[in-house]
């Protein structure tokens, strides 16, 4: 800087000394061409300096982050209330919409209704379970009753059995008395013992009769039983044994129900996100809210985290780096300059970004009034009072990558175009 200001001072020292005091040449057209070639090129010296030890931005803007605020409701919804004012501070948690609880209120309670169920309905399960297995011990209680009624009636034929025999035994006797002597025993006791006979071979028959039919309700039928019964018992154990992480599937289906409703019932209120203010609002109570579920009813600007996006031509970046110091002169305050630094380089932009496509990229030459690619910086201001810049507050920054001569002229520039907006642009 020091040696750009020597150059330029000597060049107009030797001008006047050797054109218009010495004389010693005639100042001439020509002359004058030359001089002012080598002036401009002196020149160029400060615009260079000024350009890459000052970047400057015309287009810097202050970015807050915006909340749409849009209601977490499954359907079309009264607004009952509208807790806030338009450009008024909040905090965080702080009411702002009230919508219509009733038919939220009516699904909370008509899923606790159905919980209720769901529980007893549990309950009634453990006791079919235990009637189930109670019933399989019924059966294999009834198994062993019909093996002893099978013992029975097989010991029952042996007994018959026995009696036939004793019976064959006197009727053989008595045939063959009669057979030897006719008159040895009456007609009478003959007759009887053939009767008696007969009697015990039907009695075996009976008895034996019995016994296939207790074998059969023990062997078919009591199994029959018990296995009918074992496939209620797991039937019984299957209802009443469906769980997820311990709990009855039906029961958890439905307190996953109730926790659903009981959010959309909280989200009724609708609360402050964080510290901030509400902008455009339009919410009216009456107002149905939700028919479009993706629109938003207003719009909440965050106070925290704002800061300044300025943009830059991508070859005055070279030598800017986090933590430089950065002047900034709003539209908004006149004759007034703010201090900040540098938070990060935004290195990338829409224009190098191709979208997924089958077509091959086209590269053609960029017009000559398209202005050229630019790289956003973002700077954090460094006034305690964060709320004196809002949303979209507009000005220009310079970015002092070393300290001397050129930031002193980059001060007096930036200083003269605040002090200008008192002026400029004018109403007229």
């Amino acid at each position: 800087m020091t040696l750009a200001l020597a150059m330029t001072f000597g060049f107009l020292f030797l001008v006047w000394l050797i054109f218009f005091k010495l004389k010693l040449i005639k100042f001439s057209i020509m002359w004058g061409i030359l001089c002012a070639f080598f002036f401009l090129h002196v020149l160029l010296i400060f615009l260079i300096g000024l350009r890459f030890v000052t970047p400057y931005s015309k287009d810097a803007k202050v970015i807050q982050y915006t909340i749409q605020l849009i209601p977490r409701l499954p359907e079309p919804t009264l607004v009952t209330g509208v807790l806030v004012k338009p450009n008024v501070p909040v905090k965080k948690g702080q009411p702002l919409f009230q919508f219509d609880r009733r038919p939220y209120e009516y699904k909370v309670n008509a899923v606790k209704a159905q919980l209720a169920a769901a529980q007893q309905h549990v309950l009634e399960l453990k006791a079919q379970l235990d009637a189930a297995t109670s019933a399989v011990a019924q059966a294999r209680a009834q198994r062993g009753v019909l093996k002893g009624a099978l013992n029975a009636a097989a010991g029952s034929v042996t007994q018959v059995k026995a009696k036939r025999s004793l019976t064959q035994s006197i009727f053989a006797i008595f045939d063959a008395l009669h057979k030897d002597d006719a008159g040895a025993i009456t007609k009478l006791r003959f007759d009887e013992a053939r009767q008696g006979m007969a009697e015990a071979d039907a009695a075996v028959l009976v008895a034996q009769a019995n016994e296939a039919k207790a074998r059969v309700a023990y062997q078919e039928e009591a199994e029959a039983a018990i296995q009918f019964a074992l496939a209620n018992e797991e039937k019984a154990r299957l209802a009443y044994k469906s769980e997820i992480n311990g709990e009855n599937t039906t029961v958890a289906q439905l307190k996953a129900d109730l926790a659903l409703a009981l959010y959309y019932l909280d989200n009724t209120t609708m609360e402050a996100p964080a510290d901030g203010q509400v902008i455009n609002l339009q919410v009216r109570e009456g107002m149905v809210a939700g028919t479009v579920r993706f629109g938003a009813i207003a719009s909440f600007v965050v106070d925290a985290d704002r800061y300044l996006l300025a943009s830059y031509n991508q070859e005055v970046l070279k030598y800017v780096k986090s933590g430089q110091p950065v002047e900034v002169a709003f539209d908004l305050y006149p004759g007034q300059i703010f201090k900040g630094k540098v938070r990060a380089i935004w290195q990338g932009s829409g224009e190098g970004q191709l979208l997924p496509s089958g077509d091959l990229p086209k590269f053609n030459p960029v017009p000559a009034q398209v202005p050229q690619g630019q790289f956003a910086v973002q700077i954090e201001l460094e006034d305690e009072d964060q709320g004196q810049f809002p949303i979209g507050a507009q000005g220009v920054a310079a970015i002092y990558t070393q300290q001397g001569s050129w930031a002193d002229l980059r001060r007096i520039e930036i200083r003269a175009r605040t002090w200008m907006n008192w002026l400029y642009p004018l109403p007229f």
